[in-house]
């Protein structure tokens, strides 16, 4: 089988929202990626005890949000697994998995700025190339310390904390987040 491009998104989707799935659907399209998973976080090291929703509820979450879109999938093996989420974990599972394929993992800026903080970082590196979410038209190498490239996407302006907050408030969140998300969120008073 040929070679293929994977693109790996990790998150907490806590909830999923607008700007996730922009940021996913521009790298499916920057990358010319092949598949592009998207793997909530069980316990992420630096969220510990920060997360609103259960992890099943995320997971409806992030399902409802992507569906219909063949470009997305979401991988549930982080919230399989005992402990916590290292993404070097899930990367190894995958590499074996994949061992010809090409993968690519996904973050922010500001996950890229503390990636010296990560668990095994020079491993994640070893194991995928580092995607790293950036305005602008095209991808370039990245500066730093790390391998890997900027990735161009629309970004705007939603966070989860915003939407919880919003949902706290009895605000609307409706255009934040997919409509499914919206009627999850709602229906089970996740906030």
């Amino acid at each position: 089988m040929a070679a293929r491009r994977l693109g790996v998104f990790g998150g907490t989707f806590d909830p999923p929202h607008h700007g996730h799935l922009i940021a996913a659907t521009g790298a499916h399209e920057a990358l010319r990626l092949d598949r592009l998973i998207l793997v909530p976080a069980a316990d992420p090291p630096h969220k510990q005890g920060r997360v609103g929703a259960t992890a099943e509820q995320r997971l409806s979450m992030i399902r409802a949000a992507v569906a219909g879109d063949p470009r997305l999938e979401v991988d549930d093996r982080e919230l399989r697994r005992q402990g916590p989420s290292y993404t070097v974990d899930t990367l190894r599972e995958l590499r074996a998995n994949l061992p010809e394929d090409e993968i690519f993992f996904l973050l922010g800026s500001d996950q890229f700025a503390a990636l010296d903080h990560w668990h095994e970082p020079q491993e994640v590196v070893r194991l995928a190339t580092l995607g790293v979410f950036a305005r602008g038209e095209e991808t370039s190498p990245l500066d730093g310390p790390y391998p890997g490239m900027h990735v161009p996407i629309r970004r705007i302006d939603i966070s989860g904390t915003e939407i919880r907050r919003r949902c706290a408030a009895g605000l609307s969140i409706r255009y934040y987040v997919p409509e499914a998300v919206r009627e999850i969120i709602e229906g089970e008073r996740i906030y």
